[in-house]
């Protein structure tokens, strides 16, 4: 408990030294959080004395003075023009090291100090509790009727994506965003990410990869608790060390016996798996690896990376099966997809479809040299197992079953040699959060062709293809996280006006 009134709004000071910045952006957090859990659980006990109860998110704030050149070799850290810039943010305990980051690339571009503050953003009691408490779950009805006269609660007109879409437009004169994302917005996320996944935000690691079955995931948990074990090989070893700990949800946890892990009695698992799990291989430095299988369909895709985006993640993949459309292809070949015919609908309203989603050259060295390494083909022989093209997305799973001659003319206009559901959602979003993209896609069935995906023929494909498709998508995070996220987050990514924050 603490007796501790909240920060009230206005500057706390002015820093020219980032670890200052942040502690400052703690300090203010922390005490007016605590000041809300505190009083909220006095409510609970019929306390309602002081009326209402409202404490503030805490903010950042660059105001640049000179249209000075900066160091822009990489694609964010620097704001664009004169003026005054800020953002409000929360949970600094779960974004420090990418907070220190950000504040430590302004500083040193800028050549001026950091003002930090209380803003006069309220902070929903929900988002007081970062574990996500559902606040009115022991509340008696008259408790629950007055909640909303003594605390704010959250308001999705305070959480909106004008500034990723590109559609802010505060006026001329008004205060510059410094990053794609508020604070409610990143609270809002960060809640629906555990409900959505049923592993905590704190888990999610900086490399992401999608699935749409059952099979990767499987695959994913065998090889994870196999790096999670202790192994006499040296250099197996070196490379398992790298991973400290596997979360699966639930937030069950077994860390890595090769660190002086222990194997402890097997935690009490879900009774009911979540919509959407997660589950993680995890770095100390954030830089491991998530999959998440989000079932079926473009809506899933968006939902989940709606949320993940605010963790700013260095990449995510699609990994997944898809339809062949060329008579070429066959049952088990990959498609890595250097373009998409977006056919999805979810993203209409906030990425228009005559904007281009780009390949990105890093991602696609980075998954063709993993798939030239887990089949050791290369050159001229890869072209036996992979091809490169467009991927089309599409919403109805059953379009076989319309009049086949419309979408077979798209195909063909477009070049499109693939089709699923949830590729170009990934991308797209991806594409409109900045966070860097890529797909690769096994073929399981030719639906033109007379190979529909029918159970026999499933079981095989997957026997055959599964462990290595898997293997692939691991590889190419870990080469790009080798490669340095210095080049991975793309000027093609970033708008004429731009946020400073990655």
């Amino acid at each position: 408990m603490t007796d501790k009134a909240p920060f009230q709004p206005g500057s706390a000071g002015r820093f020219t030294d980032a670890k200052a910045a942040l502690a400052c952006v703690r300090d203010i957090y922390e005490r007016n959080t605590a000041y809300l859990r505190d009083r909220f659980a006095a409510y609970t006990q019929g306390d309602e004395e002081g009326g209402r109860n409202r404490a503030y998110y805490p903010y950042v704030r660059l105001t640049a003075v000179s249209g000075a050149a900066v160091d822009t070799r990489l694609s964010y850290g620097f704001v664009e023009g004169v003026g005054v810039h800020s953002t409000t943010v929360t949970r600094p305990d779960l974004f420090e090291r990418y907070l220190l980051e950000q504040f430590t690339l302004l500083l040193r571009n800028h050549g001026v100090p950091l003002e930090v503050g209380v803003s006069e953003e309220a902070i929903p009691i929900h988002f007081a509790f970062p574990n996500g408490m559902y606040v009115e779950g022991d509340l008696p009805p008259d408790r629950l009727t007055k909640l909303p006269d003594l605390f704010d609660l959250p308001d999705l007109a305070r959480m909106d994506d004008t500034i990723v879409n590109g559609t802010f437009d505060g006026g001329p004169d008004a205060v510059k965003p410094l990053a794609l994302f508020t604070a409610p917005r990143v609270d809002f996320s960060l809640h629906r990410l555990r409900h959505y996944t049923a592993t905590a935000p704190e888990h999610f690691q900086n490399f992401v990869l999608f699935t749409n079955y059952q099979f990767y995931v499987d695959e994913f948990i065998r090889l994870s608790r196999e790096i999670m074990e202790p192994t006499g090989d040296a250099d197996l070893a070196a490379y398992r060390a790298q991973y400290d700990s596997f979360v699966e949800p639930g937030d069950i946890v077994t860390t890595n016996q090769n660190l002086g892990g222990t194997t402890d009695a097997p935690a009490a698992r879900l009774m009911r798996m979540p919509q959407m799990p997660a589950y993680h291989l995890k770095r100390p430095d954030g830089n491991g690896i998530t999959l998440v299988n989000i079932g079926v369909g473009p809506s899933n895709a968006k939902t989940i990376t709606d949320h993940i985006a605010v963790l700013r993640p260095h990449a995510w993949l699609m990994l997944g099966h898809c339809a062949g459309l060329r008579q070429t292809q066959r049952l088990g070949d990959y498609v890595l997809a250097h373009g998409y015919v977006r056919e999805d609908h979810v993203l209409d309203a906030d990425l228009p479809l005559w904007v281009p989603v780009p390949a990105l050259a890093e991602v696609q060295r980075a998954l063709e040299t993993a798939v030239e390494r887990v089949t050791g083909l290369s050159g001229f022989d890869l072209k036996s197992i992979m091809r490169t093209g467009t991927v089309a997305t599409i919403d109805n799973r059953n379009w076989e079953l319309r009049d086949h001659r419309e979408p077979l003319m798209r195909f063909s206009q477009s070049r499109a040699i693939a089709l699923d559901m949830e590729s170009a959602t990934i991308a797209a979003n991806g594409f409109r959060f900045r966070v860097p993209y890529g797909t690769l896609l096994c073929v399981s069935d030719k639906p033109m062709h007379g190979q529909l995906k029918l159970p026999g023929m499933a079981d095989r494909f997957y026997r055959e293809r599964v462990d290595q498709h898997l293997k692939i998508g691991v590889l190419a995070m870990e080469l790009l996280r080798e490669h340095g996220m210095e080049t991975l987050h793309s000027r093609k990514l970033r708008s004429l006006a731009e946020v400073a924050f990655q």
